[in-house]
């Protein structure tokens, strides 16, 4: 059995055993440094059938509060954008999500830029948030690349030629009791956009609205929740 034929065996048994194995949460590995703390976090099930590794404070309670200090998105780390994720798909990624989340919060609280605009005497949560990830990978096969955001976008391509591709869009983000400067409850989130037909394809906001608007829906659930 010559090199040539053993390599092509190789490649071929591990994409079988890779097969199927696309992790549904953010592995440890690609954790941005964006959060306080990321202990004690918990894989849990969220209302529109998603997965997040999500850590609740016991005391948290949505109605405790009347006003949201939300400014917008932040993308971390700073982003360096290629051919196939741009700058302009980066910023139209953000401000979506920025325009959605103040619309769900503002369902519920007054909003302001940071904590220092609240009113007199308001019971004040601070948002941080941030999108600290964008790849894409061959369908079906787990992805390591590490602080994706840093690379912006990463592709494998199969041995055996080209595949379609998962969209991947990775999001952190913590609420703070301004009062008490105590995080009330931390959340690190992977959402899959639509499927590419292949590693050339560029990633495009509109790949990941639906999945923006199910985030949005586990937030107006999340500040509900009685």
């Amino acid at each position: 059995m010559n090199l040539s034929r053993n390599l092509f065996i190789g490649a071929a048994l591990t994409g079988v055993l890779l097969s199927g194995c696309t992790s549904k949460v953010t592995e440890k590995e690609q954790y941005s440094g964006y959060l306080s703390s990321y202990n004690n976090l918990k894989e849990v099930e969220t209302p529109s059938g998603g997965t997040a590794m999500r850590w609740v404070s016991p005391s948290w309670n949505p109605n405790a509060y009347d006003t949201v200090a939300f400014s917008k998105l932040e993308l971390y780390p700073a982003p360096k954008p290629n051919e196939r994720v741009n700058q302009q798909t980066l910023t139209d990624i953000q401000n979506y999500m920025t325009s959605k989340a103040k619309a769900t919060l503002g369902t519920k609280y007054r909003i302001v830029s940071n904590s220092a605009s609240a009113p007199a005497g308001s019971r004040t949560l601070i948002l941080r948030a941030a999108i600290t990830g964008v790849s894409a990978s061959n369908e079906g096969m787990k992805w390591y690349e590490v602080v994706p955001i840093a690379a912006v976008v990463g592709a494998t391509q199969a041995a055996t030629g080209h595949r379609d591709q998962d969209t991947e869009l990775y999001i952190e983000a913590e609420f703070v009791d301004a009062n008490t400067n105590q995080t009330v409850g931390r959340v690190v989130r992977k959402v899959f956009g639509t499927t590419l037909e292949n590693e050339s394809q560029k990633v495009t906001a509109k790949d990941f609205k639906v999945a923006i608007d199910k985030l949005n829906s586990d937030l107006w659930a999340f500040i509900n929740k009685k």
